[in-house]
C-alpha cells in the first residue's frame, strides 16, 4: 500500500468520457489534464467487455495505470466486486475520487496514489481476477509489471490481463502458463488479452 501523503491537489479540467454499458450506461464522467492520461476508445471499450463479458461479474479488478478510470469504472458499471485504481499523478487520484464520489462508487472502489510499479512491490494482500494494464504510450512498462504482478502473486487462477500499448510496441514475452486470447489493433493502439492459468496448469 502506498504510503500516506497530503491530499492531493484539486484537478484542472481535462476532458469528458462516456461509461458504455452496465447501471451507469451513458453517464458521463470527468478525466483530469495530466500528461499521459488518454482514456480508452469507446469502440476499444466495447470489444474488450465483450471479451471479458462472462468474467467481469463479480471480480476483483486491478486499474493499475487508471488515468482516465475510463476502464475500472466501466468495470464497475457491468458489475465487477471491486476495482483498485492505480496512479501517481495527484490531479488523476482527485479527479478518479470526485468520479467515484459521484456515481456512488466509493465502496467499490480503492484509489490509491502512488507508482505502478512500487504499488506493485508493496501490495500484497490481493488475488486480482482481471488487471487493466494500459500505461501512458512513452513508457516501455508493461513487461516488467507482468513479471511483478506474477512474483508477487497478486493474480488469481485464471486471471485475465489486459494489455493496451502503441501500433509499433511488440507484445511482451509472456510467462508458459500464460497464453493470449486476443489481439486487434486500432489506428495507432494495438490492444491485446491473455489469460493466466496455475502454473501447474490445474
Amino acid at each position: 500500500m502506498a504510503p500516506q501523503r497530503r491530499k492531493p491537489a484539486e484537478a484542472r479540467d481535462g476532458g469528458r468520457l462516456r461509461i458504455i454499458g452496465g447501471r451507469w450506461r451513458s453517464r458521463r464522467i470527468e478525466f483530469a489534464a495530466a500528461a499521459g492520461v488518454r482514456p480508452t476508445a469507446d469502440r476499444i471499450r466495447e470489444t474488450l467487455f465483450n471479451w471479458l463479458r462472462d468474467v467481469i461479474p463479480g471480480a476483483r479488478c486491478l486499474d493499475l495505470y487508471a488515468g482516465s478510470g475510463a476502464l475500472g469504472f466501466e468495470a464497475l458499471s457491468r458489475g465487477a466486486r471491486s476495482v483498485v485504481f492505480v496512479d501517481q499523478d495527484v490531479r488523476v487520484v482527485q479527479q478518479l475520487q470526485a468520479n467515484a464520489e459521484r456515481l456512488g462508487a466509493r465502496e467499490d472502489a480503492e484509489i490509491v496514489w502512488s507508482e505502478a510499479l512500487e504499488f506493485l512491490a508493496q501490495r500484497g494482500d490481493d488475488a486480482f481476477d482481471v488487471v487493466f494494464l494500459d500505461p501512458p504510450f512513452r513508457d516501455d512498462v508493461i513487461g516488467e509489471a507482468c513479471r511483478r504482478l506474477e512474483q508477487r502473486r497478486l493474480l488469481s487462477a485464471p486471471c485475465w490481463i489486459y494489455l493496451e500499448t502503441d501500433q509499433g510496441r511488440a507484445a511482451p514475452e509472456l510467462a508458459a502458463h500464460w497464453r493470449w486470447l486476443h489481439e486487434k489493433s486500432a489506428g495507432q493502439v494495438a490492444y491485446r488479452l491473455a489469460r493466466r492459468d496455475a502454473p501447474d496448469g490445474r
